[in-house]
């Protein structure tokens, strides 16, 4: 659903718009040959790739999913709408309700290593304000962009008295014209993934914006 949904959504937003998805973390993401897809995404098939569920992969594949499905959008009908397509990475959103089934050490533990260690840490408010820069800022309007910020994560981060870490990345820095994975950018896949996306969501050629996809 993390990435069916996303589709289905994206899908329908441009057909009322115009006529009203790696990682070097283990485990990385891995579509394989989209087997899973092919075999129809039902179970007992849990995952792009048709091996059995994994839980952290099926959603870094479905985070590749999103990316391609971006890209494809922009490849499919930036040129007859003018529509930009665009993805983001806002920072590490280490707080919300995403691990409320991991152990309470884990949900403690988790941001403050993010903030201090990494340096990833973006709070709610922040990356709610990022998003909200890419669907308005003038400098965003460029299409097929994969936007971040560049808030130093390299350094470790340093308590200051505000209350805030310093030198931790995640947080502030200026947005930015970030480069997509190799995943993301084979097109053959992408565009296979697309397709059988449709397929899964129940699309036919009668559900397709009138306006002629580029090829």
């Amino acid at each position: 659903m993390n990435w069916v949904a996303v589709f289905q959504y994206a899908y329908f937003c441009i057909f009322r718009l115009c006529f009203a998805g790696g990682g070097l973390v283990y485990p990385q993401a891995d579509l394989g040959k989209l087997q899973g897809f092919e075999s129809g995404a039902r179970e007992p098939i849990s995952m792009a790739d048709g091996k059995p569920f994994f839980g952290a992969k099926a959603y870094k594949d479905s985070k590749v999913c999103n990316m391609m499905t971006v890209s494809e959008l922009h490849r499919r009908y930036h040129d007859s709408t003018g529509i930009a397509f665009s993805s983001m990475y806002p920072g590490c959103i280490a707080d919300t309700p995403l691990f409320r089934e991991k152990r309470p050490w884990f949900r403690k533990a988790f941001p403050w290593f993010m903030k201090y260690v990494t340096g990833g840490y973006v709070g709610m408010e922040e990356a709610g304000e990022r998003l909200a820069q890419v669907v308005d800022d003038p400098e965003c309007t460029k299409s097929d962009v994969y936007w971040s910020w560049n808030g130093g994560a390299q350094q470790v981060g340093r308590w200051s008295p505000d209350g805030k870490p310093k030198g931790a990345g995640g947080s502030g820095g200026e947005i930015f014209e970030n480069a997509q994975s190799d995943a993301v950018r084979d097109r053959e896949t992408a565009s296979k993934m697309w397709e059988l996306s449709a397929k899964a969501v129940g699309l036919t050629d009668k559900d397709k914006p009138k306006a002629a996809e580029s090829s």
